[in-house]
């Protein structure tokens, strides 16, 4: 199974305190177990590196997620998330930019999302991406 992993559920699982498990966060850790094809969109490399001040934090976040095997974008993948983005809309259903180019990315890969941003669950119901739950 191919899967990428939404920043909301990488902070619940970097911030974690000990003994603090989310279903989100054992959901990927039984997916790193069992070692699924877990990958990682660049933009969401940025969104989780861009809060750390500490260049040492930044080292290890950075080192942690080095296993994980960056996808990236491509024109088409702007050009669906643009039209999913439209057509979303004409259903009544609002999103981020970053969302719907997640999702267009998902989508292009044939990956499901493991996510807790419910604006997902929206985008899922008037497209073909996969929710991972």
């Amino acid at each position: 199974m191919n899967v990428i992993v939404d920043t909301s559920v990488w902070s619940l699982a970097l911030r974690r305190k000990t003994g603090q498990i989310t279903p989100p966060v054992e959901k990927l850790i039984d997916l790193i177990q069992k070692e699924e094809n877990i990958f990682l969109p660049g933009i969401i490399l940025q969104e989780l590196l861009q809060g750390i001040k500490s260049p040492k934090d930044f080292s290890r976040l950075l080192e942690k997620l080095s296993p994980f095997p960056l996808i990236e974008p491509h024109r088409k993948d702007y050009i669906e998330a643009a039209r999913l983005r439209n057509h979303c809309s004409s259903k009544g259903v609002q999103a981020g930019t970053v969302d719907f180019l997640i999702a267009s990315i998902c989508i292009r890969h044939h990956c499901f999302l493991l996510t807790t941003d419910h604006d997902f669950n929206s985008i899922a119901r008037c497209s073909t991406l996969k929710l991972l739950t």
